[in-house]
């Protein structure tokens, strides 16, 4: 009788022991990031494409700050590493293909739905492979073109190409509608395969925030302001082209150097981590 009560009061303690809370100000971050791109969605439905995009790069904002956030006061959690993982497929792999479908792949038919899966299958596939591969991961750089930086691709065009007056299926001063519809196509699949390379693109990880930092950096970031403010949509969408590309020109210039093009930073004699470096 005395081990039964010994064995329902230690379950009891280990039910108390489990029942942790969640912290909620790292989470407030991540669901609002979460209601950006479920804003954008919701917009796009409505041929509000200009806030849809908007949306996007609010979401953005928001995702780089929930991991600061939490790392600052110290409320890091697992569950809070899953939220975060889902808020960014919907923000950032589910919205932008949506979007994209919406204002202009599904003109293309056939193809134009076969895009857009594309992209939000590679955003799936990178985000999964980033949880498996983070604690190997060379913390300098992202594997593959991160899923921000691959949303901001897809919505910074079409929030470039509203800017600018273009209205869905209409011509531009440039191009004719069937022409910004396979641009849009590119992009697309563009952003999506490099999602899921092992190109590196610098992550700024390195950067310490709380290190004090020389006069003229302040007076760079008041200049970056400055210049975004002249034309958002044309100076945010150059932003990610070039970043976009830089992973491919990093990956060059290591392989002309003949140095390691991957990002994983550890042994391969691991048997856990055979097929990672290449």
């Amino acid at each position: 009788m005395q081990d039964d009560n010994e064995s329902t009061q230690n379950a009891q303690v280990m039910v108390r022991q489990r029942r942790k809370g969640i912290y909620i100000l790292p989470n407030l971050f991540t669901l609002a990031a979460l209601f950006g791109g479920f804003y954008a969605v919701v917009m796009a439905m409505n041929g509000r494409f200009d806030m849809a995009a908007i949306g996007v790069f609010c979401a953005m904002v928001l995702d780089s700050l929930d991991g600061r956030v939490a790392r600052m006061t110290n409320t890091q959690s697992a569950f809070g590493e899953q939220m975060d993982s889902l808020s960014d497929m919907v923000s950032f792999g589910a919205a932008p293909a949506l979007i994209a479908y919406v204002w202009a792949l599904k003109d293309l038919g056939r193809w134009g739905w076969i895009a857009a899966f594309v992209y939000c299958a590679c955003a799936a596939l990178r985000l999964a492979r980033f949880n498996v591969n983070t604690s190997v991961v060379d913390k300098r750089y992202f594997q593959g073109l991160p899923s921000p930086a691959a949303a901001a691709l897809v919505a910074g065009f079409i929030w470039l190409m509203t800017e600018l007056g273009v209205q869905r299926g209409a011509d531009s001063f440039l191009l004719n509608w069937g022409q910004i519809t396979w641009v849009m196509f590119g992009f697309t699949l563009y952003a999506g395969l490099t999602m899921v390379t092992n190109v590196p693109f610098y992550s700024f990880k390195d950067v310490q925030m709380r290190k004090s930092v020389p006069f003229i950096f302040i007076v760079l970031i008041a200049l970056a302001i400055a210049v975004i403010n002249i034309h958002p949509p044309i100076v945010m969408f150059g932003v990610f082209v070039l970043y976009g590309l830089s992973g491919y020109g990093v990956y060059a210039w290591r392989k002309a150097k003949g140095q390691q093009t991957s990002v994983i930073s550890t042994s391969t004699e691991e048997p856990d981590e055979r097929g990672l470096h290449k």
